[in-house]
C-alpha cells in the first residue's frame, strides 16, 4: 500500500475512533506545534482550557460566510491546497474525495480545503475546482478569505508548519502534505 494511501487509511481510522460512543477507544489531544499527545479523558476539566483552534470567518466556494462556528460540534478534517498546484494537492484532494465519500451520509463530519493562496484562489475559481473534483457543497468546503488569518491558522493553530522550530514570516509561503483532524469543540 503506497504512503498516500496508508495516510488516509489512518485519517479514517482516526475519524472513526473519534466518535463520542466509542470508549474502548481514545484518540490523544494536541496542543503545540511538536504534537505531544496529551491522554485526557471526555468530560476532564482540563479540556476546558485547552487549546482549540481559534475563531475564523472564511468563504467557501460558493460564496457563503463559513466559520468555526460551521464546525462546531462536527469532526472535520482539515488541508492546506491551492487551486494551480502543480505537486501534492491533486493527490490530496483526491484522498479527501476518498473521506467525503466515506463518510457522506455522516452529517457530524464534515471537510475543510484551506488556500493557501486566497489572492489567487476566488470563490469562482474554487467553484470550478469544486466541480471538477466532485465537491459536495455542505460536506466540503474550500475555503478562500484574509491571507494573514488563515496563514495564522495553518501555523498557530493547526500547527502544520513544515519546518518546527524555525521562524516563518507572513511571506513565507505555506505548503504541506499534512492533515488534521478536529473535534467538535475544536481539538486537535
Amino acid at each position: 500500500m503506497n504512503k498516500l494511501l496508508r495516510v488516509i487509511s489512518f485519517i479514517g481510522l482516526l475519524i472513526l475512533t473519534q466518535c463520542e460512543n466509542t470508549k474502548s477507544r481514545r484518540l490523544p489531544y494536541y496542543k503545540d506545534p511538536f504534537f505531544t499527545p496529551h491522554w485526557i479523558e471526555k468530560g476532564d476539566e482540563r479540556l476546558k482550557d485547552f487549546h482549540t483552534i481559534s475563531p475564523f470567518q472564511l468563504i467557501n466556494q460558493n460564496g457563503d460566510s463559513i466559520s468555526n462556528l460551521t464546525f462546531m460540534n462536527k469532526i472535520y478534517v482539515a488541508d492546506f491546497f491551492f487551486t494551480r498546484c502543480p505537486g501534492i494537492c491533486p493527490k490530496m484532494t483526491e484522498n479527501m474525495s476518498k473521506i467525503q465519500d466515506s463518510f457522506i451520509e455522516d452529517n457530524d463530519i464534515l471537510l475543510l480545503s484551506h488556500s493557501v493562496t486566497p489572492e489567487l484562489d476566488s470563490i469562482a475559481i474554487l467553484q470550478e475546482y469544486a466541480k471538477e473534483k466532485g465537491v459536495i457543497d455542505g460536506k466540503w468546503h474550500l475555503a478562500t478569505g484574509d491571507r494573514d488569518q488563515i496563514y495564522s491558522l495553518v501555523r498557530n493553530d493547526y500547527y502544520v508548519e513544515e519546518d518546527l522550530g524555525i521562524k516563518k514570516t507572513a511571506d513565507d509561503f505555506i505548503h504541506t502534505e499534512n492533515f488534521v483532524l478536529i473535534d467538535g469543540r475544536g481539538h486537535i
